[in-house]
């Protein structure tokens, strides 16, 4: 793992790139610390949709009530 600063990265930028889709892990950080980590964009990777456990999921109608026995466990009022 390398840590280049961003000053390296601003002139090297296409040689990191590189590096990256190569699969090497290219670290950039600035002041000796680790900033950000540079990767190669998946293609094809499945986007999340919402709603496809649509009626599969069931919550139940006391979800939000608290139960006394822990309610009183923490010291609330039942």
């Amino acid at each position: 793992m390398k840590v280049d600063t961003i000053s390296e990265a601003k002139a090297q930028l296409s040689a990191l790139v590189d590096r990256a889709v190569a699969g090497e892990e290219v670290i950039i950080g600035r002041a000796g610390k680790p900033l950000v980590r540079l990767v190669p964009h998946v293609e094809g990777a499945e986007r999340r949709r919402p709603g496809t456990l649509a009626g599969r999921i069931r919550i139940a109608d006391d979800f939000d009530e608290l139960p006394a026995d822990i309610a009183e466990a923490l010291g609330m009022e039942p």
